[in-house]
């Protein structure tokens, strides 16, 4: 590079080709953007020239989580270091900051009768299926936003979903979303976006978390689209399905993240309790 100070886009659109052939997704490489945008307009600095006391600033904001914390320190360090892999810094200003405490949380599901009332009352066919999505396939909603025609195997009874990461895998489709595949088409998006709204050819996950949290919100069901997903584990782990396939099925890199779901079934902590008797005299 030059002997003059680039400007942030700049800087941004290198460091997008660099993360691009790594193979990250847009999704990941858009968020990390969008944090490091925040991070220089907070610390009114030049890209090349953030501080350890910026980044700590920026991070230690009461308005953030404990978890955003964590996750926006992780971007910041993705930036520096690929400055100093670049040569176009010297030093990594993030390895003098403190890694944030993440709290790890415990999934969340809805519960059966919750899932039930929403589709009672959902008004629209293709929110309807966004939901089936998230609970018979624990889709996320930038998965469910995305999903094309192409992506089922109507043979087979196969869904083809790239999540976290740009991981591709396939998935048996329930009945029920084989049945939904017959009103959508084979070759296109299931879910177009309206233009006025974006420039993209499919929804936004902002518009499937929104069309999601909308039928919650009417149902009087307290959480996020995300907890569908949370009833679809704990509901394979409840039906007896061996752990190991329901981390396959939930797609989860690590098994311990799925043994995180063995902990969090109410019908089994009722059956628990139903168990105990209190003594009885002799």
């Amino acid at each position: 590079m030059n002997h003059e100070t680039p400007d942030l886009q700049s800087v941004l659109a290198y460091w997008r080709v660099w993360q691009e052939s790594q193979g990250l997704s847009e999704r990941t490489i858009q968020e990390r953007a969008d944090v490091v945008t925040r991070l220089m307009e907070h610390a009114n600095v030049e890209p090349l020239a953030l501080t350890p006391m910026a980044i700590m600033t920026f991070v230690a904001r009461k308005t953030l989580s404990t978890n955003t914390r964590g996750t926006y320190h992780a971007s910041i360090r993705a930036y520096c270091s690929w400055l100093v892999k670049t040569d176009q810094r010297v030093d990594d200003p993030s390895t003098k900051t403190p890694t944030p405490k993440r709290v790890k949380g415990k999934p969340r599901p809805v519960f059966s009768n919750q899932l039930l009332l929403m589709l009672a009352i959902v008004n629209r066919r293709r929110t309807r299926t966004m939901i089936l999505l998230a609970a018979l396939a624990g889709m996320r909603v930038h998965e469910i936003a995305k999903i094309h025609g192409s992506h089922i195997d109507r043979a087979n009874g196969v869904l083809r979903i790239t999540g976290k990461g740009g991981l591709t895998q396939m998935v048996p489709l329930h009945d029920e979303l084989v049945a939904e595949a017959l009103s959508y088409p084979e070759n296109d998006f299931w879910f177009p976006a309206y233009a006025a709204q974006t420039s993209s050819e499919h929804v936004t996950r902002q518009g499937v978390y929104a069309a999601i949290k909308g039928v919650m919100d009417r149902a009087g069901v307290e959480g996020t689209p995300h907890q569908l997903r949370h009833w679809y584990g704990t509901s394979l782990l409840d039906c007896g399905v061996d752990v190991r396939v329901v981390q396959r099925l939930m797609r989860h890199q690590s098994l311990d993240t799925t043994a995180i779901y063995t902990e969090v079934s109410l019908r089994k902590e009722r059956e628990g309790i139903n168990m105990l008797e209190l003594p009885r005299a002799a």
